[in-house]
């Protein structure tokens, strides 16, 4: 049975009882340190930053709940429970009311130790879970990933088999609005680290010259205002779960030297701190810009970039996740009926075509703030063409119109199946086909990279359709 990845520090002035826990604890946990002299185990508590102390009360010239209590007081909120050789009422009522977890008798009993410790541990990831689920519940996300897309399928069967690698970074492409926090949650919730914290740090939402402190913490003294005596950053909070790095290409070049640092060795400095602090999470990273692009243009670190993309999630936008999207519109057609007090039923086929067909630029965090809108304002029970009026849907660009007849006539420019149902609207594919990729190359700057993520392709066929339609990219036009 593999250990968990705890540190537990065991605290006791008699040799033999502190041998004793020690040596039990470290059949199950991966971490464990004994102290028989409680000075120099206050003064190794930094060092150390245990998820769990054992704490005997009557450690010779010290008392353990004078020592709980000055724990409390420096901000420590790891769980402690008390130990003695004293089945006393009111000592244990004291323990409790300075902040012990529990409180065990000596010589303790095997069983009873190790399920006091198990259930300190839970209790306190279970804490720690439900505070940064009550800063987030504001955020109104949906906590569920709807949709029977291909690409969507794709992302939730890689993310499973990722999941499984708890320590492994992971890095998520995907526009604006596409769920990239939604998968990474996903990801988190069905790995062994499911147990622990999930948080997420908007690279973009803070000012630069804060991020480090949110990133990392601070110590009283660091700078003016910082008055507590430990203030816990988002690395700190995210210990034996997952941070998330939202945004990640508008981390500052300085901040990326940093998270690169540890990433190589789960360590680091609070603002103001001496001590380095070492955690044990797993990273993950989201953007909606090519990270790839920006370490050839020098605004990326490139050794940044390998460390956070060993393994790649891609999220399709909305607008290619066909009946995905009428599933997503329905769910929330629900949530605002209950939050609205409306009794919306559903989508005449008009608004179907006209959902199913709008390009969705900020996709699902788009089609959201549409169906609020629409649930509000609606008087009847079905959301027709004029509910959506104020949607333009004849904005769509040459390209994309194109771009909607080739998928409408089940052209498959990855294999080259095509002709049969073109054929009969007297149309020639070729033709066609190239029109279509000379635009998408002239959109995408010529870059075929980029050009190809378009059409959802590769790169090679790309290339293999450019030279088999004899497309000229030699100039700045493509022809």
């Amino acid at each position: 049975m593999a250990k968990q990845n705890y540190t537990i520090m065991v605290v006791d002035d008699d040799p033999l009882v502190c041998s004793t826990v020690r040596d039990i604890l470290r059949e199950k946990y991966t971490r464990v340190f004994s102290f028989t002299d409680a000075l120099q185990a206050q003064d190794e508590l930094p060092n150390i930053l245990p998820d769990l102390i054992l704490l005997d009360i009557f450690l010779g010239h010290a008392n353990g709940l004078d020592i709980l209590e000055q724990i409390r007081k420096l901000g420590y909120a790891m769980p402690v429970i008390i130990m003695t050789a004293f089945s006393d009422i009111k000592l244990a009522v004291r323990a409790m009311k300075l902040g012990a977890e529990d409180f065990i008798v000596k010589p303790p009993d095997v069983d009873q130790l190790e399920v006091a410790v198990e259930r300190a541990l839970t209790n306190y990831d279970l804490r720690r879970q439900v505070d940064l689920l009550s800063e987030q519940l504001a955020l109104e996300q949906p906590s569920e990933i709807l949709g029977n897309s291909d690409g969507m399928l794709k992302a939730l069967e890689l993310g499973k088999l990722i999941a499984s690698a708890d320590e492994t970074t992971v890095l998520i492409y995907g526009e604006s609005g596409t769920g990239k926090e939604l998968i990474a949650r996903y990801i988190h919730q069905n790995s062994p680290r499911a147990k622990g914290p999930f948080v997420t740090l908007n690279c973009g939402a803070i000012p630069r010259e804060l991020a480090e402190n949110e990133l990392f913490g601070y110590e009283r003294g660091a700078f003016t205002g910082a008055t507590e005596k430990i203030k816990q950053g988002r690395f700190e909070q995210a210990q034996h779960g997952t941070i998330l790095f939202d945004e990640i290409a508008e981390l500052s070049m300085e901040l990326q030297v940093k998270l690169l640092r540890v990433l190589q060795e789960r360590k680091f400095y609070r603002l103001g701190g001496s001590k380095e602090i070492s955690v044990d999470v797993r990273v993950m990273a989201s953007t909606n810009r090519d990270l790839e692009k920006m370490v050839e243009e020098g605004k990326f670190r490139e050794d940044l970039f390998y460390r956070l993309n060993v393994a790649m999630i891609h999220l399709p936008a909305l607008k290619e996740r066909g009946n995905d999207i009428i599933m997503i519109a329905s769910a929330y057609v629900k949530e605002f009926n209950k939050k609205f007090n409306r009794t919306v039923t559903g989508f005449s086929q008009e608004a179907i075509d006209i959902l199913q067909s709008y390009p969705w630029r900020g996709n699902v965090r788009e089609l959201r703030n549409v169906i609020e809108r629409v649930v509000l304002l609606e008087s009847g029970d079905i959301i027709n063409k004029e509910s959506l009026g104020f949607l333009k849907i004849g904005t769509l660009s040459q390209s994309s119109q194109q771009s909607a007849f080739v998928a409408q006539q089940n052209i498959d420019l990855a294999d080259g199946k095509h002709f049969l149902k073109i054929a009969k609207n007297g149309v020639q594919m070729g033709s066609v086909l190239k029109d279509l990729i000379i635009q998408t190359l002239n959109i995408a700057g010529g870059n075929q990279i980029k050009a190809a993520k378009i059409l959802g392709i590769s790169r090679a066929k790309l290339r293999y359709r450019i030279e088999q339609l004899g497309i000229n990219i030699s100039g700045k036009t493509i022809s």
